[in-house]
């Protein structure tokens, strides 16, 4: 018996890097897993390695940015689990790579970025929430970035997007500050991936965060341990 046992846990960017780490993590504390990403090869090797921890697991194709896909993904966990415990908004983009400069960025660009980081989310989270609160419990976390409070060159598509992301999440908290249902971003620092190497391919492994250890300090947030704050810092969760 884990500390998620008979919780359904959805989680979007699923089959690598942080996505792939915290179902993992959720699996081996007994949460059944609602997970998706864009590659089915890879997200079908974590649904593996996840039910290889007896998890009950979904896993479905699906781009976060298309109205759709949101669409059929939710459907599809609700219809197998009845309601979701925890949503965490983890799936991203960071636009074209490498990431251009503001004043040579199209616009185009920008509405790509957005669909994926901010509607995405948005359209998830108003799908399953309205369960949460008819059973009055439920946590969603939307994964932020330093780079929606501080200007970095080259990454002002993503930074626009994930301090959307943040602003949506405080409107949210907001709103339902008096429910048992919370709406929180969590910030998981530089880390090992993939993504971070396309926005900075110079950067020093050695400096980095393992997503592994990150997934597993967030485990508590999952499991009810939930701070007052409505932004958390990957350093406040030692």
């Amino acid at each position: 018996m884990g500390n998620l046992t008979g919780q359904a846990v959805m989680i979007t960017g699923a089959s690598r890097g942080l996505g792939r780490a915290l179902a993992l993590a959720a699996a081996r504390e007994g949460a059944s897993l609602a997970i998706c990403a864009r590659g089915g090869e890879a997200l079908e090797a974590v649904a593996d390695e996840c039910r290889r921890q007896n998890a009950e697991v979904i896993a479905v194709i699906a781009d976060v940015s298309d109205a759709r896909d949101v669409e059929r993904f939710a459907a599809t966990a609700l219809e197998r689990f009845g309601g979701i415990d925890v949503l965490i908004n983890n799936a991203a983009g960071l636009g074209p790579t490498p990431t251009p400069q503001l004043t040579d960025a199209p616009s185009s660009a920008l509405e790509d970025v957005l669909r994926a980081n901010v509607l995405g989310p948005l359209r998830l989270t108003q799908a399953v929430i309205g369960g949460m609160l008819l059973r009055n419990r439920g946590l969603v976390i939307n994964m932020t970035s330093d780079a929606a409070i501080i200007g970095f060159a080259g990454l002002g598509l993503y930074s626009a997007s994930k301090a959307a992301l943040d602003a949506l999440t405080r409107s949210w908290a907001a709103e339902l500050q008096q429910s048992n249902v919370r709406v929180i971003s969590v910030d998981p620092g530089d880390m090992n991936t993939v993504m971070h190497f396309a926005a900075d391919p110079e950067a020093d492994p050695a400096g980095l965060l393992d997503p592994d250890d990150v997934a597993q300090r967030m485990m508590p947030l999952l499991a009810g341990n939930r701070p007052a704050a409505d932004r958390v810092e990957m350093s406040s969760l030692r």
